[in-house]
This record gives structure tokens, sequence and C-alpha cells, in this order.
């Protein structure tokens, strides 16, 4: 089969520093008609989610306010990785900093592009096992956090009540499935 051939990039311009990603306008040159033609793009770096789970079987998840929405979420920890920063660190971060847990263990089980239409960035989703409650949660100035442990046997029910409907942690409980399926972990 074939494929598409690339839009090989001429050019590109930084527009916006909006803190936790940028917007550039690239400019490519089309196989087809050798026009060129702008894209826009959001430039952030790799994303971490993180689905951490208690030795009772729960699931510590989040609620969160959140400005694209303008509502309150369900969903799992995660954010940005740090410059510099291994993913593998930077979820066991986000769990301690959203939930005031921390992980006996914590293993990648998948990986995604958030939306390769606009982004050029990393998701990656951590299983982490054997969590305890360590603290107390640690938001930053720009996030504030609940926990809420859920058991895990409810978790398809609230997918399906649409209680959970961000797409990345929809994509990160599909890593889960996979990886409990193919036996991961052992």
């Amino acid at each position: 089969m074939s494929q598409p051939k690339p839009w090989p990039e001429i050019g590109r311009e930084h527009l916006q520093d909006c803190a936790v990603f940028d917007v550039s306008r690239s400019w490519t040159r089309s196989p087809r008609d050798g026009r060129t033609r702008p894209f826009y793009r959001i430039d952030s770096g790799a994303w971490v989610n993180v689905i951490p789970v208690t030795m009772a079987g729960d699931v510590v998840m989040v609620h969160q306010f959140r400005h694209g929405l303008r509502a309150n979420t369900l969903e799992i920890p995660g954010g940005l990785v740090d410059p510099g920063e291994d993913p593998a660190t930077a979820a066991a971060r986000e769990l301690r900093e959203e939930t005031g847990y921390r992980a006996g263990s914590v293993r990648e089980i998948g990986t995604v592009n958030p939306n390769p239409a606009l982004f050029g960035n990393r998701v990656y989703t951590y299983l982490a096992e054997a969590c305890v409650q360590e603290g107390e949660i640690q938001n930053s100035a720009n996030e504030e956090t609940t926990v809420e442990l859920v058991p895990e046997a409810e978790i398809p029910d609230r997918l399906r009540a649409g209680d959970v409907d961000h797409a990345l942690v929809i994509a990160a409980f599909h890593w889960w499935a996979l990886d409990r399926a193919l036996g991961g972990g052992e």
C-alpha cells in the first residue's frame, strides 16, 4: 500500500508562548502541487498519565476544574514531564503532587500522540501499583485536586456513564485493559 508523501517544512515561525505550550506556524510545501501552505502546531513537552491502584484494588482518581471545559472533571493524575526529567519519574511526581499517594512500583503500559493534527508530543501512560497515601496533596498554584477512590470494578461503568470523558484518560484505561489481557507485569 502506498503512503502519502511528506510535506517538507520550509520554515517555522514561533507565534506565542503560552507557558505550558507554544504555538508555531510551519510553512510546508505540498508534494502534489508544490504550493506553500501554512499549518499551525501546538508545541509541548511530553505528558504523563498515571493509573494508581491501591493494595485494596481502588483506583486513585482526581477531581479538578478544567478551564477549557469550564467544569470539574474526574481523571487520573497526570501532567507535563519537566525538562530533563524521565517520564517514569514525572509519573511518580505527578501522583504524589496531585493525590498525596506514593507508588510501590511504576511501569509504562502505553504511549500515544494526543492529536497528530496539532501536536508532536507523546503521552506516556504508567501503571502505579501498591499505592499508599503518604502525605497531603501538593498542588501548584495553577491547579486544585481532590481525591476519589474508585473500585477497579466500577471503572467501566464510570466510563460508560460519562463520569470520565477526558480522551487521554480513556486511552490510558484502554492501555491498562490491554496490559491485563496480555498478562502485563508478570
